[in-house]
């Protein structure tokens, strides 16, 4: 079965262009577009995509709301990835605290394009680029301390966190860790249960907000 796309983007060009991108790919199909994020809610539930790809500025309802929207209301909701013009918009960032999956630039190359759909559709690895992190870190807070502090990870869950923080998946982790995927997704999910997470996104998050991680 082919990853099914939704569209959202104030801008036809945009969207134009990621769909010729996206549908020119035997395994990526493009099932709608939005131009506000507004109009995301019905079509998720109409065309039940797997990603949808949503812009961070719109007129009416910005690509942040949307997602806590999405989130918050779709049964088994789809990936979100975020599409933006700046890597280090603050709106990006609240996005991804929101829930995105990942991030994509709009001047990102046709192959950086597809890959991003591929990863956050595998849901095993995240688009979290140097620019994210660091934001991430400078807005830094007790209360993500304080979580952290009481996870009490073991030292195995705390190499695996630091290596989801790096964007490797787990099929990655296991490799450079030695153990079996099947142990990493253990691991994972003792992390995500420790930490109230809802995916690795938010986990990642609480690492670098905690300076459990620090940006390089």
């Amino acid at each position: 079965m082919p990853v099914t796309v939704l569209l959202v983007d104030d801008e036809p060009l945009v969207r134009a262009g990621l769909r010729a991108v996206l549908e020119a790919q035997p395994d990526i199909k493009v099932v709608g577009e939005a131009a506000d994020g507004a109009a995301v809610i019905p079509l998720v539930h109409r065309l039940r995509p797997d990603v949808v790809a949503m812009d961070v500025r719109m007129p009416l309802m910005d690509g942040i709301e949307a997602t806590r929207v999405v989130l918050r209301t779709v049964p088994d909701p789809p990936k979100i990835l975020v599409v933006t013009t700046f890597e280090n918009d603050e709106y990006v960032y609240e996005a991804l605290r929101a829930g995105a999956d990942g991030f994509l630039l709009k001047r990102a190359r046709p192959a950086e394009i597809v890959h991003a759909v591929r990863l956050v559709a595998e849901g095993e690895s995240l688009l979290f680029p140097a620019a994210v992190r660091q934001l991430a870190a400078e807005y830094g807070t007790s209360k993500a301390k304080a979580v952290m502090k009481r996870a009490s990870l073991t030292e195995r869950e705390a190499a695996v966190l630091r290596l989801m923080a790096r964007g490797l998946s787990n099929a990655e982790i296991a490799a450079k860790l030695v153990v079996g995927v099947e142990t990493v997704k253990s691991h994972v999910s003792a992390v995500l249960a420790k930490l109230g997470a809802r995916d690795r996104t938010q986990a990642v998050i609480a690492a670098y907000e905690s300076g459990f991680v620090a940006p390089s």
